[in-house]
């Protein structure tokens, strides 16, 4: 049986009893309400930077798909960002209609899936597994995903999930995946000081949260759910954390 997951037995409302972070006052996702962030701008504008060829794999994680990326050809800086960042994973979250699936909300409005772009700081920390437990130790862009036209680079993931329709499957991608082409052409963005939104749920994470979505196909979304999820072989339709209380945290607006 797996030790998280999204059912009634190992979800979200279960997990702090193991991960006690996941209790925490500065958990993530949350609801963002536009009419309360605060507007605010940074001495340089946030960029990224991904080299050709930086996304090896995709996994079956049981709970979804996962990309998992070698090397050290990316960057991400500036914005509210004090240091350099190198992408490590990037995975998605969806729900079993186009009615719920991402994980934040604006202004309770869910979207139909949301991408998260994980980094780790290597301006402060040797390793990622040093950083992902420590303040300012990760940043994540989070893309939200609704239906509509789909998306070329999705589709390159798409042609792969197919291989890897069960738990632990794996399979190499196309040299050619571009992570940028996930990301919406307005770059304006919402940031925060959050978690991860999966157990351990460290308190670790500046999000990035761009405001406009990208489209995806209902083909597209369709293959997501066709993924096998590990404690009983049914399929993956729900795998996303409702929003978390913002307590005393602020959310800025940046343009």
């Amino acid at each position: 049986m797996a030790d998280w997951g999204y059912d009634p037995h190992n979800g979200p409302d279960t997990w702090a009893s193991k991960y006690p972070q996941a209790g925490g006052q500065n958990q993530s996702p949350v609801d963002i309400v536009t009419s309360s962030v605060q507007p605010r701008s940074f001495e340089s504008s946030l960029s990224w930077r991904y080299g050709p060829g930086i996304c090896k794999t995709i996994v079956n994680t049981g709970c979804g798909w996962r990309v998992d990326v070698q090397g050290s050809d990316s960057d991400l800086s500036g914005g509210p960002l004090s240091d350099s960042y190198e992408l490590v994973q990037f995975h998605s979250h969806w729900g079993s209609d186009t009615s719920c699936g991402s994980e934040h909300t604006i202004d309770g409005k869910s979207f139909a899936g949301e991408l998260h772009f994980v980094h780790w700081n290597r301006g402060k920390f040797a390793t990622c597994t040093d950083a992902v437990p420590s303040p300012t130790g990760l940043t994540v862009i989070a893309v939200f995903l609704e239906e509509g036209e789909k998306n070329s680079e999705i589709e390159k993931l798409c042609e792969t999930i197919a291989k890897i329709p069960e738990k632990d499957n794996r399979t190499d991608l196309p040299e050619d995946l571009d992570p940028v082409g996930m990301y919406p052409a307005d770059h304006s963005y919402w940031t925060y000081s959050g978690s991860l939104t999966t157990p351990p749920c460290y308190e670790s994470v500046t999000w990035i949260v761009f405001k406009n979505p990208i489209t995806v196909s209902k083909e597209q979304l369709e293959c997501f759910r066709q993924m096998k999820k590990a404690c009983d072989q049914d399929f993956i339709l729900k795998n996303f954390r409702p929003p978390q209380s913002l307590n005393n945290r602020e959310i800025f607006e940046c343009a």
